[in-house]
């Protein structure tokens, strides 16, 4: 018995460490707190938003910056809202943190405005932002932290991709079209399992969202379970897929509005070949076949070329 809660005891310290170290590294990569900034945690009473507000509370305390923390909660008027869950858990766990509850029932609207069975995510998030731009503005924050993780995040770009035909996720960091507010994700790199470990470790009290969650059928579950099928099917294929929206290249891809795809006249391209003689021992290298194709091994191929005088062209033989 000693030896399993040794070892429980264990997983939970490099779960703590992990999480901890992760959000450091999110923020360092993508300056998301600076010397001075107002941080604002909005706290839903979900699984996320709890351990965001722990980690970030307990980093503050060792970081090289000074920082200071407020917690917000908007009361959306959901039919069973349990009201003194969020006041109780921050008067015992942070009391040093001011906490806010800004009531606003966007349940009603969103409930008169959607048809039944379709998804409210959209309006339901347009009305919340609105609402803690607003506070925001009121009470001096510079930054608005969120909740979501790295899960969230791939989700989201498959979401866009399958449905909306736009190559987009959630930034890590992005700063509102009119430059008045600056919204950060720290979570950006922590999966969401182990968020799910750490709120159960941390006795979290969970609040579910009955406005969304009782919506079936959801896209972004088919995504979640599709990510999940592949995690399964092809260990290492989700951490693949996030390694690669930080390392886009915008000419492999088609959007015009992000590379121009200009080229030299064929007479300034003719001209250059001629003033910059091609090594045809970097030929391979230059062609850029390796860059385009991974399986290729340009370099155990020794071809042959094969004159065809009638057109003057040269052809590759096996």
């Amino acid at each position: 018995m000693t030896r399993s809660h040794d070892n429980q005891a264990f997983r939970r310290g490099k779960r703590q460490q992990r999480l901890r170290r992760l959000v450091g590294e999110a923020i360092a990569d993508y300056q998301m707190i600076e010397e001075g900034d107002t941080v604002m945690v909005c706290l839903s009473g979900g699984k996320d938003s709890y351990a965001l507000l722990d980690v970030l509370h307990a980093l503050r305390q060792s970081a090289p910056i000074t920082f200071h923390l407020i917690a917000v909660n908007l009361d959306q008027k959901q039919p069973g809202f349990p009201e003194d869950v969020l006041p109780t858990f921050m008067r015992t766990r942070y009391p040093e943190i001011p906490f806010y509850v800004i009531e606003r029932d966007t349940y009603s609207t969103v409930k008169r405005l959607v048809p039944e069975g379709k998804t409210t995510c959209s309006l339901c998030s347009r009305l919340r932002r609105g609402t803690l731009y607003g506070f925001a503005e009121a009470h001096d924050v510079t930054k608005i932290a969120l909740g979501h993780h790295r899960d969230d995040i791939l989700e989201t770009l498959f979401l866009n991709l399958f449905f909306g035909s736009k190559l987009k996720t959630m930034p890590p960091k992005l700063v509102s079209d009119d430059q008045r507010h600056v919204v950060i994700r720290p979570l950006a790199y922590c999966r969401e399992e182990d968020l799910q470990a750490y709120a159960e470790e941390r006795q979290f009290p969970i609040i579910p969202c009955n406005l969304c969650g009782s919506q079936p059928n959801l896209k972004r579950a088919e995504i979640k379970a599709m990510l999940a099928q592949w995690q399964r099917q092809f260990p290492g294929r989700v951490d693949n897929l996030f390694r690669g929206l930080q390392d886009a290249v915008p000419s492999h891809l088609l959007d015009r509005s992000l590379h121009a795809f200009e080229s030299p006249s064929p007479e300034a391209l003719l001209a250059f070949r001629r003033a910059h003689p091609l090594d045809p021992q970097r030929l391979d290298s230059d062609l850029g076949e390796g860059d385009l194709n991974p399986w290729s091994d340009l370099s155990a191929v020794q071809p042959q070329t094969q004159l065809i005088a009638s057109t003057g062209t040269s052809v590759q033989t096996p």
